[in-house]
């Protein structure tokens, strides 16, 4: 048995210098004549960011993971682990390692990090492809009925029931039906769909092919932004490998079924998320928003039924497959099954993907796989659930089950996956302005509603945030909020408004205090900072001098810091460096 070498090279690992700690390791490899014993597995990413991570796996020791390894750690990881058989202890990971992966459960990133996302055969090893070879004994109906019992719903957002959805487009009547994985992941700070592709595209792979067979399509198509190299390379090699494989293309492992897929690239578009523009752009169109129904199960591509589902939505039809409904069905709540995939970002100790069952309260995946705050005498003010269409919730709901249904009634959505943890130093109305910023930037300008109602919102933000507000601008922010969410034409129009009533439900005190006390009570809006130190707050630590680019502010051990006016060019360094909020 040959010795393991796992290093994690999807894109946050070769940012950080994988690909120069791989050529390290085969260097030393040979130099030490190791090279007949080791094997170098160049997986993806796993989830938490340490970049870049190592595990050496072996008879005697088991695994041992490294993180943060630089290129010139491997030759004493060579030296001393391979050679000698003693692990280098001060590389290796720590408690916040095992913390993060301790409360997981992990079935769509089961393969990340473990396997070569560029090894078709590495990925069979691992089980992949048997649910194929067993859904082709099937009938169709009963690959669909066991989607459906086992109570999977879309992971995109709207968290429909997977095989409903699959059970309209197989009923209806036409000569060429299609899939489609919608891998247009445009949420800032989201990163779900992409590591899953770097990591384990074969997946992907397979859950479409199983789709296309239960439906009846011999087509699919992959729609990745083009901002996704890495992802967009393995998944045609994996595609390539599939096909001389005979999982993909004509009479597929000997049976009639044929089914092949194309990767469509998009231009980064945040409308293409929404599943008719997604359809308009593979067309070859601009990509916008047509009025429903119609729905795409019944007039898709090219006006043909086509099935629609994300990246973790199809990753997880494999599993379901080979263990079965009821296995699936038993991890979650009542109406919410499986797992969820998060990206954990924000003011939180261990940021990246986590994988945990439905039902797990926020709090728990804060201060479980996420670690807690960063700094712990900045309190936790709240978190942003859903991405840019979601929503701001309180510390005191964080104790609410992450299921569709509990994070809806809140006012949020569950949304793709994204989750900013905010601490005492996040102002919620810039947090609004910030998202709404976005969607207006992101819009494609078809309906009014969204192409002018969202304009006018953000200038009224922006003048709050200026200190020009008034109170009048809460009603009408309701109002216009209210007005969008009812009329815009798409999902995402109709939910685009949400960052901005959920922080005026459960933060309007903050809006009233820029309004009313020209204050910015978490010391973000410029215009309503005066830089002046708070001595009662100070404790005199000198980071606030230590911050500041242009040298306006003096001090000294054991005195008070001072701030020069004239220099200060209000970069809020000084306040972003005190942990004690104490520049006003």
């Amino acid at each position: 048995m040959k010795i393991k070498i796992l290093i994690c090279m999807g894109t946050s690992g070769i940012s950080a210098g994988a690909e120069e700690v791989a050529k390290i390791f085969e260097s030393e490899l040979k130099l030490k004549k190791l090279m007949d014993k080791c094997r170098i597995i160049k997986v993806g990413d796993r989830g938490l960011f340490r970049d870049t991570l190592v595990d050496i796996i072996t008879p005697e020791l088991g695994r041992v993971t490294y993180e943060y390894i630089k290129s010139e750690d491997v030759p004493k990881i060579v030296d001393e682990h391979l050679l000698k058989g003693k692990p280098v202890e001060e590389l290796r990971a720590g408690k916040d390692y095992e913390q993060f992966f301790s409360g997981q459960i992990r079935i769509v990133l089961s393969n990340c990090g473990e396997i070569d996302p560029e090894d078709i055969d590495d990925y069979i090893t691992h089980g992949g492809y048997n649910a194929l070879q067993s859904v082709l004994s099937m009938v169709p109906e009963k690959v669909i009925d066991e989607i459906e019992k086992s109570g999977l719903r879309g992971r995109g957002g709207a968290g429909f029931s997977t095989g409903l959805k699959w059970k309209f487009c197989k009923n209806a009547k036409s000569n060429m039906k299609y899939v489609v994985c919608n891998a247009d992941e445009g949420d800032p700070g989201a990163f779900m769909d992409r590591s899953v592709l770097e990591g384990d595209p074969q997946s992907v792979i397979e859950g479409m092919i199983i789709a296309g067979y239960a439906i009846g399509a011999t087509e699919g198509f992959i729609y990745c932004r083009a901002e996704y190299p890495l992802a967009i390379k393995r998944l045609e090699i994996s595609i390539s490998q599939a096909r001389e494989k005979r999982f993909l293309g004509d009479n597929i492992l000997g049976s009639e079924f044929s089914f092949d897929i194309t990767i469509k690239r998009g231009a980064g578009a945040f409308v293409c998320g929404e599943e008719t523009a997604l359809l308009a752009s593979i067309e070859g169109r601009r990509g916008m928003p047509r009025a429903r129904p119609p729905f795409p199960a019944q007039e898709g591509l090219w006006g043909k039924p086509t099935l629609i589902n994300n990246v973790e939505t199809f990753a997880n039809i494999r599993h379901i497959i080979i263990k079965g409904a009821e296995w699936f069905s038993s991890i979650g709540t009542d109406e919410s099954k499986g797992t969820k995939v998060f990206a954990l970002a924000g003011k939180v100790k261990n940021t990246g993907l986590v994988e945990v069952p439905m039902g797990t309260t926020i709090r728990e995946l804060i201060f479980g796989p996420g670690g807690g705050m960063v700094k712990k005498k900045i309190g936790l003010k709240g978190v942003q659930i859903g991405g840019p269409s979601g929503g701001c919730l309180p510390e005191t709901l964080l104790d609410i089950p992450i299921d569709y249904e509990s994070i809806s009634k809140t006012g949020a959505i569950m949304g793709s996956g994204g989750m900013v943890v905010m601490d005492e130093k996040t102002c919620m109305v810039d947090i609004a302005r910030y998202f709404l910023s976005f969607t207006v930037e992101e819009s494609c300008g078809k309906c009014i509603p969204c192409r002018v109602g969202l304009k006018r919102m953000l200038e009224v933000l922006e003048k709050i945030t200026e200190g020009k507000g008034k109170e009048d601008h809460i009603s009408f922010l309701k109002e216009m909020s209210t007005t969008i969410k009812h009329t815009a034409l798409c999902g995402l129009g109709n939910t685009a408004p949400n960052p901005v009533l959920t922080t005026l439900k459960y933060f309007q005190d903050e809006y009233l205090t820029h309004i009313r006390d020209l204050n910015c009570p978490a010391h973000v809006c410029v215009e309503l900072i005066e830089f002046e130190v708070i001595e009662e707050k100070c404790v005199k630590c000198g980071k606030c001098y230590e911050a500041c680019p242009v040298d306006a502010i003096s001090w000294k051990k054991k005195e008070y810091p001072k701030i020069d006016k004239e220099k200060c060019i209000k970069c809020k360094s000084c306040i972003n460096a005190c942990d004690f909020m104490a520049i006003k």
